[in-house]
């Protein structure tokens, strides 16, 4: 498919995702979301549904609304290139699918694993197998109904990555002092952080990227769907383990995973 944007960046992340893709996806974080309140799992998923509302303030209002780097076409399956700009509304909302699908996985990854959560293995499984699947299931429902209509999403990264780079400076900075100064006490797990912040990025990038879905703009530039797979990787997710890492402690020091106070259940 064509570029669509003006302002080309080196790195600049599209994602083509049909309706039936959409629909897919919608009931799987409903199931995802309610499998973990079935199981007592109440912060980890009141956390997740928060991490979608977070990507939604920051994809819509700061990526589309105020610096103008995100742009979201429309076009049928059967073709491709004949696309449609997207309004405000349409954007919000394709947008607001977007940020609670990956808001809830990756921030119920991140607190999962964080927990050391004895199924942490079990519910990042089922993520990522869907996420293979998925693509799969729904190029199947295209090639049945190719009048599907199907969206690209397209941003530039050169207005924002440097200001993520210096948050995850910030961020990471902070935590290695803290283990540089604190001679005695509990030492933070920073590459463990590091990791856990790479894969939660890195998984869901490389499944769209495998599956076609993932920069279709680039005319098969493999060095240049690379360096956007790394660079995502490193830096888009990561940036925030440091800070979640302090809340995290701070909830989980309190309260259970099914919202008990800690204090009750020691007394």
């Amino acid at each position: 498919m064509m570029n669509l944007l003006t302002d080309v960046d080196f790195v600049q992340p599209t994602r083509n995702f049909s309706l039936a893709y959409i629909i897919l996806d919608s009931l799987f974080i409903v199931g995802f979301v309610t499998l973990l309140f079935l199981n007592k799992k109440r912060i980890t998923a009141l956390w997740s549904l928060a991490g979608g509302i977070l990507y939604f303030i920051v994809d819509f209002g700061i990526f589309y609304a105020a610096l103008n780097s995100r742009a979201i076409y429309s076009y049928a399956f059967s073709s491709p290139d004949s696309t449609a700009l997207l309004d405000a509304t349409g954007t919000g909302l394709v947008l607001l699918w977007m940020s609670l699908s990956y808001g809830i996985t990756n921030f119920a990854f991140i607190w999962l694993w964080l927990s050391k959560d004895k199924h942490a293995l079990e519910y990042t499984a089922l993520i990522v197998v869907f996420w293979i699947c998925c693509p799969l299931i729904s190029s199947f429902i295209n090639n049945l109904a190719p009048d599907i209509i199907c969206f690209q999403t397209t941003r530039g990264t050169d207005k924002y990555h440097g200001v993520m780079g210096l948050i995850m400076l910030v961020g990471y900075f902070i935590v290695i002092i803290m283990n540089i100064l604190n001679k005695k006490g509990e030492r933070i797990p920073i590459v463990r952080l590091f990791v856990i912040g790479f894969l939660v990025q890195f998984l869901w990038e490389a499944s769209l990227l495998v599956f076609g879905i993932r920069s279709q703009n680039y005319g098969g530039d493999f060095y240049r769907q690379i360096m956007t797979l790394l660079q995502d990787s490193l830096v888009e997710t990561n940036l925030g383990l440091p800070y979640i890492y302090f809340i995290h402690k701070a909830v989980t020091d309190r309260y259970n995973d099914d919202l008990t106070s800690k204090n009750l259940s020691r007394n």
